[in-house]
């Protein structure tokens, strides 16, 4: 209806803006670094025992996808989660020495770039919305 001020249903098919999509590649480097970091610190440069503490990267890459696909619900809840292996990497950052101590450190700063890539790309999102709602 001409003049009608409804606001319009947002597209679907709408393509993701460049700050959002630097966001999500940045979570994705960070979320990808850590899992190949998990796997490759818990079956070859540092082994803990059999390698069954490999299993532990198995809910970063549930999120995968949910990343590649633009979820926001992944975005969240990997933003709460990344901070448990941030802590693994603080304690044994200060409790290992050597090849270790080097791979607790690089956890801690991929855990840190996640999180800040998803804060980003979830405030951006939201305030995107908002704008596109007003």
């Amino acid at each position: 209806m001409p003049g009608h001020d409804a606001p319009a249903a947002p597209d679907p098919q709408r393509q993701p803006d460049a700050v959002v999509r630097a966001a999500r590649a940045l979570a994705l480097a960070g979320l990808l670094g850590l899992i190949a970091l998990g796997l490759a610190w818990e079956l070859w440069l540092a082994p803990t025992g059999s390698g069954t503490l490999a299993i532990k990267v198995l809910p970063l890459a549930l999120c995968v996808l949910g990343l590649l696909r633009h979820r926001m619900v992944t975005f969240r809840w990997l933003s709460l989660l990344v901070w448990l292996y941030f802590m693994e990497g603080v304690v044994r950052a200060t409790t290992e020495q050597g090849w270790s101590r080097i791979l607790a450190v690089t956890e801690i700063a991929l855990c840190l770039l996640l999180f800040a890539a998803s804060a980003l790309y979830i405030r951006w999102r939201l305030r995107n919305a908002a704008q596109a709602a007003a």
